[in-house]
């Protein structure tokens, strides 16, 4: 069965970083496109960024373009999230996502909290 398990979240001050991991199985890795989303306290949960399945295309959410970095390691089947400059509004809950034949599978989620 699939499953996803993030990790690497955390308290960070504002302008630090963190990098986020997505261990995936269940699923032939490489072949799939992989993505991260977030969801704060009373928010809907919102696309970070996604790439493709050779990572060759990489897209990103308007508020973290130019901070964060998407990219996997289809050896290790993992999908990273690499966070620069990071403000406090990007605090929420981060989860893993890929879309398996039809249905959405999500990790249970790696809290980052940036504050001061």
């Amino acid at each position: 069965q699939v499953q996803l398990v993030e990790s690497g979240g955390g308290l960070v001050q504002p302008g630090g970083s963190l990098r986020l991991s997505c261990a995936a199985s269940g699923f032939t890795f490489s072949t799939y496109a992989m993505s991260w989303y977030r969801q704060a306290p009373g928010n809907e949960r919102e696309l970070v960024a996604r790439i493709t399945s050779t990572g060759g295309i990489k897209d990103y959410g308007d508020s973290v373009k130019g901070r964060f970095t998407i990219s996997r390691d289809n050896a290790k089947n993992t999908v990273y999230l690499r966070m620069n400059s990071l403000k406090p509004e990007d605090t929420a809950v981060y989860y893993c996502n890929v879309l398996y034949g039809y249905t959405n599978y999500w990790g249970q989620g790696t809290q980052v909290t940036v504050s001061s």
